[in-house]
C-alpha cells in the first residue's frame, strides 16, 4: 500500500478544518465574498508565520503568488478586452444577426450556438470562447424576456465539457499527459480522451438541457428595469448628412427598411414637408427625417451604426464631441412646471452649447407631434431623451430647469472604435488558439491595445477588473498552497487509494474520481491534475492495470469544476454577467458532478467488465 503520512502534523488538520470553514462562509453569504477571501489570505499568512512547518514552510511570496498567477492575470486582461468590445458595441452587428435568426428559428439558433461552443472548446482555450459569446447570449436572454442568469452558467458548463474531448481542450489535459509521460515514458494521444469523454459530455448535455434550467435563478438586473422597454414613443430627428447611409434610400410600401422599428412621421426638405404615405420620395442630403421610436430602438441605432452617431454629433450645433473612450450614456429628463425652458423652442435652448448633451427625442403624451426637433416648443411634463457623456449627464442633476431621472441613465456603446476592438479581440483569439503566444501574453497585449486604440480609457479599464473575482482566485490559491504544503491533499489522496485498492480497479477509480472532482472545485484544476496523476499511476502499477484509464480518471475528474465559481476561470467570467451568488454554482454544479461520477463509474465498470473481476482485488 501507499504510505499515508502527514508531514504537516497538527497544522494539516488545522488547514483542513480551515478549508471546510471557508466553504461554509462562502455558502453562508452573511459576509461578502471579498471579505471572506481577504480573511482567508490574512489568516493563512499569520498561521504559517506563528506556527511554521518544520519542513517546507510556505513564505508570504508563495502564499500570495496566486494574485500574480497567469490564469488570474489572463482573466483580468480578458475582462478589459471584453469591456472594450462592450463599450464600442462591436458585437452588436453579429448579435443583431443572431437575434434575427433567433426570431425566426429560436430553438435551432440556441442549439447551433451551444453546439458551436462545444466543438470549438475542444480545440482552443475556453476563456476567449466564453468572452466572445457572453454579449451575444445576454442579448438573446433579453429577447427571450429572461434573466441572463438562465443562460450564463450553461455557457460555462458547455465550454468545460467541450474541453474534455481532446488533449488540447484544456491545459489540465496537457498537464496530466506530461505527468504520465514523465512517469511511464508515454503520454496520452490527441484523441485519447474523446471516446470516454463523449459519454460524459452526452450526460452533461442532457442535464444542462432538461434539469439545469429549473435550478438556475430568475434574477432581474438593473439593465432590464431601465432599458426603456415600456414602449413609450419619443419624437426624434435624423438629419441626412453628406455620405449618410440614408442618402438615396427609397421607401418600400411606405416603410423605410433602413429604419427598423421606427415610424417615419415626416420628411422635411427645405420648406416642404412630406407626410405619409411615402411613395416616390428619395432621401437626399439635407433632409430631416422625423420619426417616432422607443428609447431602446434609438439606443440600438446609435450603438450599431457609427454613421448615425457621427451625423447626430455633426448636426447638433456647437459643442465638443465626446472623444473615443469616454463613457457615453442615455438618460431621461422631465421639464417641470415653472422651468425657464417652458415655452421655448428646443433649438433656442441650445442644449449642446449649454449642457454638452443632445436632445435625441421628445415624448409628449397629450398629442402627436409632426415638427422638426428644433421647432418643438417645450411644455411642462415633456420628457426629453438626452444623449451625452456620463459626466455631462451627471452635472445635469443640479439643473433646476430639468428633473434628470438618474435611475433611467444607462451607458451607450460608442461604435466609432468598434472595428478596432474587434480586430484586437480577433488577434487575441488567433494568437492564443494557434499558440503563437501563450494566452496570458496575448490577453495582456490585447488589454493594452484596447486602451491604446481609444476603445477604453484607463478608468474604464480599471472598472472592468472585477475585485471580487481577483480576491476569490487569489485566496483560493493561498488555501491550495496551504493544503499542499501541510500534506493535507496528499494525505487525503493516499487514504482513498489505500482504502479502495483492495476492492479492485473500478472501486478505486470511482473513489479517485469523486475525490479529485471535489478537490478541483476548491483547488485549481491544474493543481489537482499535477497532484493526483502520480498517485493514480502508482495505484495502477500496484494493481497491475493499464495506467491510461487511471490517468484519464484524473483528467476528467479535474475538469468537473462545476460546483464553485473558483473551480474554473469560465465560471468566474460568467459570474458577473449572470449576477450569480456563490451558492448558485453549488446548486447548479453539484448534481452535475455527481452525474459525471456515476457515468464514469459505469464506463470504468464496462471497461473492466461487470463481473466479479471488476470488484475483486487483482
Amino acid at each position: 500500500m501507499i504510505d499515508a503520512t502527514s508531514p504537516g502534523e497538527w497544522q494539516m488538520w488545522a488547514v483542513l478544518a480551515g478549508a471546510v470553514l471557508a466553504i461554509v462562509f462562502y455558502c453562508w453569504e452573511r459576509f461578502s465574498i471579498e471579505m471572506v477571501s481577504a480573511a482567508i489570505v490574512a489568516i493563512v499568512l499569520v498561521f504559517f508565520q506563528v506556527f511554521p512547518l518544520t519542513e517546507g514552510n510556505p513564505g508570504p511570496g508563495e502564499l500570495l503568488s496566486g494574485f500574480a498567477n497567469p490564469a488570474l492575470i489572463t482573466i483580468m486582461a480578458l475582462l478589459v478586452v471584453g469591456q472594450g468590445i462592450f463599450q464600442t458595441g462591436a458585437m452588436e452587428g453579429p448579435t443583431q444577426r443572431l437575434l434575427a435568426s433567433y426570431d425566426k428559428r429560436p430553438l435551432l439558433t440556441l442549439l447551433a450556438i451551444f453546439a458551436f461552443v462545444l466543438v470549438v472548446s475542444a480545440f482552443i482555450n475556453n476563456t476567449p470562447v466564453v468572452v466572445m459569446f457572453i454579449p451575444i447570449l445576454v442579448a438573446i436572454a433579453a429577447r427571450m424576456g429572461r434573466s441572463p442568469a438562465k443562460i450564463m452558467i450553461p455557457l460555462s458548463y458547455v465550454c468545460i465539457l467541450g474541453g474534455m474531448l481532446t488533449l488540447i481542450g484544456s491545459s489540465t489535459n496537457l498537464l496530466v499527459s506530461d505527468s504520465m509521460r514523465s512517469l511511464t515514458g508515454s503520454g496520452l494521444d490527441f484523441f485519447e480522451p474523446t471516446m470516454p469523454g463523449l459519454f460524459l459530455v452526452l450526460g452533461g448535455i442532457v442535464y444542462i438541457a432538461f434539469v439545469l434550467p429549473h435550478l438556475l435563478p430568475e434574477r432581474a438586473t438593473m439593465e432590464t428595469e431601465i432599458a426603456g422597454g415600456d414602449g413609450k414613443q419619443f419624437i426624434a430627428q435624423i438629419e441626412v448628412t453628406r455620405d449618410h447611409p440614408l442618402v438615396g434610400v427609397t421607401p418600400v410600401a411606405g416603410m423605410f427598411s433602413d429604419l427598423p422599428n421606427m415610424t417615419v412621421r415626416m420628411v422635411q426638405r427645405g420648406e416642404h414637408a412630406y407626410l405619409p404615405p411615402f411613395d416616390d420620395i428619395v432621401l437626399q442630403s439635407g433632409d430631416l427625417v422625423i420619426v417616432a421610436a422607443t428609447r431602446k430602438t434609438l439606443s440600438d441605432l446609435l450603438s450599431t451604426r457609427a454613421e448615425f452617431l457621427r451625423g447626430m454629433l455633426q448636426t447638433a450645433g456647437p459643442g465638443e464631441d465626446p472623444s473615443p473612450g469616454e463613457r457615453l450614456a442615455l438618460s431621461e429628463a422631465v421639464v417641470p412646471p415653472g422651468s425657464r425652458l417652458v415655452g421655448r423652442l428646443v433649438e433656442q435652448v441650445g442644449f449642446r452649447h449649454q449642457t454638452n448633451t443632445i436632445v435625441l427625442g421628445v415624448q409628449r403624451r397629450s398629442r402627436m407631434i409632426r415638427k422638426r426637433m428644433g421647432e418643438i416648443r417645450l411644455e411642462p411634463g415633456d420628457v426629453l431623451l438626452l444623449f451625452g457623456t456620463a459626466e455631462a449627464l451627471r452635472k445635469l442633476r443640479h439643473d433646476r430647469d430639468l428633473l434628470l431621472m438618474a435611475w433611467a441613465t444607462t451607458d451607450l456603446p460608442d461604435p466609432r472604435r468598434a472595428t478596432a476592438s474587434l480586430l484586437i479581440f480577433g488577434g487575441v483569439v488567433v494568437l492564443a488558439a494557434t499558440n503563437l503566444l501563450p494566452i496570458v501574453h496575448a490577453s495582456v497585449l490585447g488589454a493594452v491595445a484596447v486602451i491604446a486604440a481609444g476603445c477604453l480609457n484607463v478608468r474604464q479599464a480599471a472598472r472592468a477588473v472585477d475585485n471580487r473575482v481577483y480576491l476569490l482566485v487569489g485566496s483560493a490559491f493561498a488555501l491550495g498552497t496551504a493544503l499542499q504544503s501541510t500534506g493535507a491533499a496528499d494525505y487525503l489522496a493516499m487514504l482513498v487509494v489505500n482504502a479502495f485498492a483492495p476492492f479492485g480497479p473500478v472501486a478505486l477509480l470511482s473513489a479517485l474520481f469523486i475525490l479529485v472532482a471535489l478537490l478541483t472545485n476548491i483547488l485549481s484544476n491544474n493543481a489537482t491534475a499535477i497532484l493526483f496523476t502520480p498517485i493514480a499511476i502508482g495505484a495502477a502499477n500496484q494493481l497491475g492495470a493499464d495506467p491510461t484509464l487511471f490517468a484519464l480518471t484524473v483528467l476528467f475528474a479535474a475538469n468537473t469544476s462545476f460546483a464553485t465559481p473558483i473551480g474554473y476561470q469560465t465560471n468566474l467570467l460568467v459570474m458577473s454577467p449572470g449576477h450569480y451568488k456563490f451558492t448558485d454554482f453549488i446548486k447548479a454544479g453539484a448534481p452535475l458532478v455527481i452525474i459525471m461520477w456515476i457515468i464514469f463509474t459505469l464506463y470504468a465498470a464496462f471497461h473492466f467488465g461487470f463481473g466479479s473481476g471488476a470488484l475483486a482485488s487483482t
